[in-house]
């Protein structure tokens, strides 16, 4: 429950921007509905003649009032021990001048507030496809029906967990020694970061890690790369500043075997996937691993930034197709006001979503839950 309560204060851009626009589409369609229609008179009706008041009568000719064989009247007593919260509503409540509760505003599920629901959660990057499946399968059989603001939330969260269950699974681990994890993504996306994270994570769970520092482009990801190598008790292989990445792949490759590392990972320069040449760059790199083992490399993690929104579909059709990419990880969900574009990318593409960060701390990485995500992004407490 840590991970959840942080995960839910910092995807607070998401969830603050999904609640008030919930709120604001239930206050509308409420406003619509409590405006009365005023039908003005047909114009050839003439206005009804002016009557004359009727002559009150003269004090001398009102009769007086009947008194005899009444009891005088009785003051009502109110008693001291009334609670604070009594009710509000009804004849008490009216006498003591207390208003009567206000409910939770609702508004009629109808196809105008669908279209609310719609662009809402287009604007949270979840995507037209994924906006139109997740309110059409909302308003089955509901149709007609007043919700409020939190009935809703629910129901998004509902449909946001059942898209996620069947893609959140955690990075598997084989017999296979050792397993070459290669680590790509585009520039800043936090694949350095990422790396650090996974490798004192695993070696904190048993296993024997081996890093290879492959952006041999820029010296600062090597020595973040080191840092966190000191940190987790974990070697990082690296190569002078412009070498071949592939290489060092490839003599990563053979110290792992030889120190029977559990786990080889290979961290990649970032590379946007519009430029041609520095894909061909990760596709050596992959045809060289497999030099030295056909079945690697055993994973291909995908690094996304969340702040890049719908971007990020297209990176995963990129790399999917030139790195046969088998997960994804999500950074920086702290950073951005569109979580639901982890919605989309589950419903486009299917692929396991093995881990989700908020942050820069060890900790901040943690294993993707579908139902705390989604209980998060709508703004629901966790259970």
């Amino acid at each position: 429950m840590a991970f959840f309560s942080k995960l839910k204060e910092r995807l607070f851009k998401s969830s603050s921007k999904l609640e008030e626009g919930l709120e604001a589409i239930v206050e509308d369609g409420r406003a619509e509905e409590s405006t009365p229609s005023v039908t003005p008179p047909p114009p050839d009706v003439p206005a009804p003649a002016r009557q004359e008041a009727p002559v009150a009568p003269s004090p001398q000719e009102v009769p007086p009032p009947v008194t005899e064989g009444l009891a005088p009247p009785q003051p009502v007593e109110i008693p001291d021990d009334l609670p604070a919260t009594a009710p509000r509503g009804g004849l008490f409540g009216r006498l003591l001048g207390r208003a009567a509760p206000e409910a939770a505003p609702r508004r009629v599920l109808d196809d105008a507030m669908l279209e609310s629901l719609e662009e809402l959660l287009i604007g949270a990057d979840m995507g037209v496809d994924t906006a139109l499946r997740v309110t059409a399968n909302m308003a089955e059989g509901r149709m007609g029906k007043r919700l409020s603001s939190q009935e809703i939330k629910e129901l998004l969260a509902q449909e946001i967990a059942r898209i996620m269950d069947p893609v959140a699974r955690p990075m598997p681990i084989y017999a296979k020694r050792p397993q070459v994890v290669l680590v790509v993504g585009v520039n800043g996306s936090g694949k350095t970061t990422t790396i650090g994270k996974l490798a004192a994570q695993f070696k904190a769970a048993g296993k024997s890690v081996v890093i290879a520092a492959g952006d041999t482009f820029r010296a600062a990801a090597v020595e973040q790369l080191q840092v966190w190598g000191q940190r987790a008790g974990v070697p990082v292989m690296t190569a002078p500043e412009g070498s071949d990445p592939a290489s060092l792949a490839f003599d990563a490759m053979t110290r792992a075997e030889a120190e029977g590392a559990d786990l080889l990972m290979i961290d990649t320069a970032g590379r946007l996937q519009n430029r041609a040449d520095l894909m061909e760059e990760l596709a050596k790199i992959v045809r060289v691993i497999r030099k030295k083992d056909p079945s690697a490399p055993h994973n291909t993690l995908l690094v996304l930034d969340a702040t890049t929104g719908q971007n990020a579909l297209s990176q995963v059709a990129t790399f999917q197709k030139l790195a046969d990419v088998s997960g994804l990880i999500m950074t920086k969900l702290d950073g951005t006001a569109r979580g639901g574009v982890l919605v989309a990318l589950a419903d486009k593409f299917g692929l396991p979503i093995h881990a989700i960060g908020v942050g820069e701390q060890i900790d901040d990485l943690a294993p993707f839950d579908p139902q705390e995500f989604a209980a998060a992004l709508t703004g629901l407490d966790g259970e």
